[in-house]
């Protein structure tokens, strides 16, 4: 299977993944970025292979998950999947307002990887 074909059909095993890694942390941190007229809150992990998957809040009802990876000329590309609803209210709810907060306050985060259950 290539990675458009794994970001399209197996988009909510992967956030599942990204959120169970990223909430079994110590502390993560959620980013703000930005580029032209976009901007989004961020959580994200790096693979073994130098992959990047990363859930994106665009805002309350967009969220994406993002995988970026390099092919066998070491070009890197970017993909970009649109989460279904039943993917995106996977998501525990306070990581979705934390990440809801760091686009509308601007501004990163970090948490413990507990804060859910506090």
């Amino acid at each position: 299977m290539n990675y458009e074909d794994m970001v399209k059909n197996q988009a909510g095993e992967m956030v599942e993944n990204l959120i169970a890694e990223t909430l079994g942390k110590k502390t993560f941190d959620i980013r703000y970025d930005y580029n032209d007229s976009e901007q989004w809150s961020v959580i994200s992990t790096h693979t073994d292979e130098d992959n990047e998957i990363s859930l994106r809040a665009y805002g309350a009802d967009d969220y994406f998950l993002y995988f970026g990876y390099y092919d066998e000329d070491d070009d890197f590309h970017e993909l970009l999947q649109e989460l279904s609803p039943e993917i995106k209210n996977s998501i525990p709810r306070p990581l979705q307002n934390a990440m809801e907060k760091v686009l509308n306050d601007e501004q990163g985060m970090r948490l413990p990887g507990n804060f859910i259950s506090k």
